[in-house]
Parts: structure tokens; sequence; C-alpha cells
């Protein structure tokens, strides 16, 4: 009987790796296809992120739910227990991830047809290249049980608040330059901000990696490269 318990166990532990690992290649496909749609300026393309959000929200809700039932069911310990609240932390940032996907892809809905250079999105888009690639990063961690590559993302989080208040500080140049471009880049900053944030989501998750693997917490604080909000304002350059 007790081989039984240990062996169903098992079993949902496993479920519950394998559903966190489907809600974050969901979260990821969503970002690509959302920078995608703002490249293309493709609304179609847009319409179907902003429509795979409930089918995150959905597996998030049922992953929680599963992991809130396997603790009162198991009571689990030690690393047992740590796998649990680990796979409910990650989920809830994956989630957030997916709506910060959907919140560019109403953007893209906004800005669609508005005239506008190639050049400005460009660093929106090499912007996204750095995040996708933690995003990767980190879910292969997670599945990998590990804690070097998510501590290797943990510190390169600020590589993109650097890359971030540098392109915060272009568009604030290319509105200034020209008032055309106000509306477009206006849109454009909040995108940026956006992947920001999923960087830090990200982040986020390998911290809980590291915990689920090693026991132990990132004790030092993590270094922020965004000075965006000590920016003046245009009108006091």
């Amino acid at each position: 009987m007790a081989e039984h318990i240990v062996r169903a166990f098992d079993a949902d532990l496993d479920a519950l790796s394998r559903g966190v690992a489907e809600l974050g290649g969901l979260a990821e496909s969503m970002t690509t296809r959302a920078i995608e749609a703002l490249v293309r300026q493709s609304p179609a393309m847009a319409n179907e992120v902003i429509a795979l959000d409930a089918k995150l929200d959905a597996l998030q809700q049922e992953l929680e739910e599963k992991a809130v039932l396997t603790i009162a069911r198991r009571q689990p310990m030690a690393v047992d227990l740590r796998a649990v609240i680990a796979a409910i932390r990650v989920t809830h940032d994956l989630e957030r991830i997916g709506d910060l996907a959907k919140n560019i892809c109403k953007r893209v809905l906004a800005i669609t047809g508005l005239v506008q250079a190639p050049k400005l999105v460009k660093g929106v888009e090499h912007l996204s290249q750095l995040v996708l690639t933690q995003l990767k990063d980190v879910l292969d961690a997670y599945v990998e049980r590990n804690a070097e590559k998510a501590l290797a993302v943990w510190e390169h989080d600020e590589n993109i608040d650097a890359l971030y208040t540098s392109l915060f500080r272009e568009l604030l140049t290319y509105m200034m330059e020209d008032p055309r471009n106000i509306g477009v880049c206006a849109h454009l900053l909040f995108c940026a901000k956006n992947i920001e944030r999923m960087g830090d989501h990200a982040t986020n998750v390998a911290e809980n990696v590291y915990y689920l693997v090693t026991g132990g917490k990132l004790l030092a604080e993590r270094v922020k490269a965004d000075t965006t909000s000590l920016e003046k304002p245009m009108s006091a350059q």
C-alpha cells in the first residue's frame, strides 16, 4: 500500500511538472506571435494571440487547483513540497507573461494602418529577442531542474533592463524629432515596457527554479539597469 501511495504521489508531481511545461510553452508561443504581429502589423495574428489568453488562464487555474489538491491529499515534505510550491509560483509568472503578450497585441490593433518607419519597431524586436531567449532558457532550467542555468537567467536580467533604457531614450528622440511619430512611439513604449516586464517574470521563474533545486534563495539583490523612471520630462531637457 505504501509503495502504491508513493507511485501515485510521483505521478501527481510528474503531471504537475508537465502541466507547467505546457503552460510555459503556450506563454512562449504567445509572446513570439505577439512580437511577430507587431513587426508584421498583422491584426489577424494579434487577435489570435488575444484569443489564446483564455486558454492560458484556464490552464493556469487548473494547475493551481491541482497543486493545492496535491498538498491537501499528499502532505508533501522537503523537495516534494518545494516542487509543488514552485509550480504554483511559476504558473503565476507564466500567466502574467501571457497577459503581457495580449497587451502588446492590443497595441498592434491600435497602431495598425498608421504610417511609421521600420526603424521604430526594430529596437522593440531586438529587445523581444533577448526576452524570448531568457524565457526559453528558464523553461529549460525548470524542466531539467538545472540551478546553474536558472542562475544564468537571473544574472542576465540587467542586460534586458539596459537595452530597454536605451530603447526608451531612442523612442523619445524620434518623438522630439518629428511630432508625427508621437502616437506610434507612445504605443511602442508601452510594448517595450511589457516586454521588459516579461523579462522580470522570467527572472522570477529563475529564482523559483533555483529554490526548487537547492532549497535556498538567491539572497543578493537583483541588479537593475532600468533607469527610465529617472528620466527627465522632454520639456525639461
